[in-house]
């Protein structure tokens, strides 16, 4: 999953890149309206992380302009977002929920819940109720980072899980290498050429061959239940 986290307090900042990047995701910040706008318009995300009190302005113009991107030539302004707040009073909770918010936290927060928080976002985003993603004999349980293959726990990295939970989640799409990169790697982060290759090697070795598909010069997908 690619996060980005529009928060200006450094210590904020690092301590979620710190806690999230466990799950294997991919976790870009921005300390302004000016630099977040500028991610959006150049790279996908699947969450967004918002404080309200920011340098050059309130989060929620950003999220404004955000809902209503279709006008823009944004890919997505339906991007689910979470608000973080200082803000204790019911009405800014409510200004920022009413704005396009899909949840809020209040600061000071737990890292855990926001993880939870996040993972509840994502699941209604792509349509899915289920805390426990099924796909034929695959269960990946993105909270724990578990995968089972036919009743049988795997023993997977948080790479090799977040590629995976990638493909799964896409199935039957394929998925081009720098699609999947883009999910696991954040700006700042260099990716060796190979990466996602060795990745879909170690998967493939601990699930079967089967369970990944290579379309060459194209990309990878996992094939429907029913193929």
């Amino acid at each position: 999953m690619r996060v980005l986290v529009v928060e200006d307090e450094p210590g904020i900042v690092s301590g979620l890149q710190t806690n999230l990047r466990r799950f294997g995701w991919a976790v870009d910040a921005a300390a302004d309206i000016k630099t977040a706008w500028a991610a959006l318009r150049s790279e996908p995300f699947d969450v967004m992380l918002l404080d309200l009190g920011l340098p050059d302005g309130d989060g929620t113009e950003l999220l404004r302009r955000l809902r209503s991107a279709s006008r823009q030539g944004l890919p997505d302004p339906g991007l689910p977002v979470l608000i973080m707040t200082a803000r204790d009073d019911v009405a800014s909770r409510i200004g920022g929920l009413d704005a396009g918010a899909d949840d809020y936290v209040s600061k000071p927060f737990d890292a855990g819940e926001v993880a939870a928080r996040m993972r509840a976002m994502r699941r209604r985003s792509v349509g899915r109720a289920d805390a426990v993603l099924s796909h034929g004999d695959l269960r990946l349980d993105p909270a724990a980072l578990t995968v089972c293959l036919a009743g049988q726990p795997v023993d997977l990295s948080s790479r090799e899980f977040a590629v995976l939970l990638a493909l799964v989640e896409a199935s039957p799409r394929v998925l081009s290498r720098s699609q999947l990169e883009t999910k696991l790697y954040n700006w700042d982060r260099a990716v060796d050429s190979n990466a996602i290759e060795v990745h879909i090697h170690r998967i493939r070795r601990k699930l079967g061959e089967q369970v990944i598909r290579t379309i060459r010069g194209v990309g990878y997908f996992v094939p429907s239940v029913s193929e």
